[in-house]
């Protein structure tokens, strides 16, 4: 397996493969980089080099016990881009990936990043704030931290209806994706997945948006049930310079799964626009 080690020792697992311009996938909350398999899969058959990682914590990186926060995370990036020494990459996260994405871009990513996406993104900011009336509560982040900490096996089985919108009516349920998503969640550390939910929720991401001058395009379901799009993506586009805003009604959160070929179409039209 390839592997680097970043500065405080911590062991990040990570895909490369193909040549070509780089696109950087960056997964989502508790899982991998095996979450990216479809779109690693179309986008190296177009000619990209495609890399993924695991962050610190999850799937087969170290399973450290400090270091999950958007700094450390947006580190840990930086030093695997200087690592394979990439340039006019294009940076793609999903989720809590979208987070880390933003945060590399503006603070780790000048000169090495051509144009960024932001799909189902927890920018700018999820939780609920006197800033932020119209966030999410404290007490659902709540929920998932003691859901994790003390039921993890039944309360990510639970997760992935919500998340894939397989709860809605007349949905068209796998049980292969369901499967997978645990696998991926349970693979990793509880005390990552634990401590990664104050990351992807409490973390400001409104300075990161402001900041960023390259092209950025953002992707939202508008029936995302995990991370609801008029908090976040409708939000984030108008932050950003050069923001281009997608929407899809009745897309669910992990849409670059249930609804890849949308998405990976959407992507390559903006990478070569």
């Amino acid at each position: 397996m390839s592997k680097i080690t970043v500065s405080d020792g911590t062991e990040i697992f990570y895909k490369d493969w193909g040549t070509g311009q780089p696109i950087v996938f960056h997964h989502g909350w508790p899982l991998s980089s095996d979450d990216w398999d479809i779109q690693m899969m179309f986008f190296v058959s177009q000619g990209f080099r495609v890399i993924a990682h695991d962050r610190r914590g999850h799937g087969r990186s170290s399973q450290t016990s400090e270091g999950h926060n958007m700094k450390t995370y947006a580190a840990d990036v930086a030093e695997l881009v200087q690592f394979l020494d990439l340039k006019d990459a294009i940076h793609i996260g999903h989720s809590t990936g979208g987070g880390e994405v933003i945060r590399y871009v503006a603070q780790h990513g000048q000169g090495r990043v051509a144009k960024a996406v932001l799909v189902s993104a927890v920018t700018p900011l999820m939780v609920q704030t006197d800033t932020n009336p119209d966030g999410v509560p404290m007490s659902v982040f709540d929920e998932i931290r003691e859901g994790t900490a003390n039921h993890r096996p039944q309360y990510f089985q639970d997760f992935t209806l919500p998340f894939y919108g397989y709860n809605r009516e007349g949905a068209q349920i796998s049980q292969g994706i369901r499967d997978n998503w645990w696998r991926q969640g349970m693979m990793g550390s509880v005390k990552a997945h634990h401590d990664g939910i104050r990351a992807f929720s409490e973390t400001d991401f409104t300075e990161d948006l402001k900041s960023v001058d390259i092209p950025v395009l953002v992707l939202h379901g508008e029936d995302d049930q995990i991370v609801p799009f008029e908090l976040t993506a409708v939000k984030a586009a108008k932050l950003l310079k050069q923001g281009k805003l997608i929407t899809y009604p009745g897309f669910p959160h992990g849409m670059p799964t249930t609804e890849a070929p949308t998405i990976n179409a959407d992507i390559l039209a903006f990478i070569r626009s």
